[in-house]
């Protein structure tokens, strides 16, 4: 097992005053990790999976795999295309759904729970007022206008 360290750092100077801020996750007992560049399509496919170790859910097919939900601390996506963004859509266990478009050149982090995985880490529905948080089952990705490499990681317990 390991420690895997996160740092996300912002760098800008305006009008002679620096605002750079930079702040750091340790997140422990790591010792899975995969790095992987796709290609997605216009056609909406599935990226990422995650299912219970037991479950038949795991046989499925995802380009950059399928997770035990319990195990995943943390997963980063991001779209190395120059020009064309990409829609991630997360879907949990009772099958409601949320899209986020990630634009060309950025990343979309997803924490999962120090010690649950992404077991209850999301809520989708028409209210965010009453929030009973759900399981992730899966992400998928959609291209906009061509296809686009995207890089996945995901560290896992």
């Amino acid at each position: 097992m390991a420690t895997l360290t996160v740092k996300v750092i912002e760098e800008i100077t305006l009008n002679n005053n620096s605002y750079n801020g930079e702040r750091s996750l340790d997140i422990s007992s790591v010792n899975e990790i995969v790095k992987r560049i796709v290609t997605i399509s216009t056609t909406e496919t599935g990226l990422l999976g995650f299912a219970t170790a037991s479950s038949t859910d795991l046989s499925k097919s995802y380009l950059a795999g399928q997770f035990d939900e319990d195990d995943v601390r943390y997963i980063r996506i991001t779209n190395l295309d120059s020009t064309n963004h990409i829609t991630l859509t997360f879907r949990d266990e009772d099958s409601t759904e949320f899209a986020i478009k990630v634009d060309a050149g950025h990343s979309f982090i997803y924490p999962g729970d120090n010690s649950g995985g992404v077991v209850d880490t999301m809520h989708a529905g028409g209210s965010a007022l009453t929030v009973s948080l759900n399981d992730l089952v899966d992400i998928t990705a959609t291209a906009d206008t061509d296809s686009c490499d995207v890089e996945v990681f995901v560290g896992s317990a």
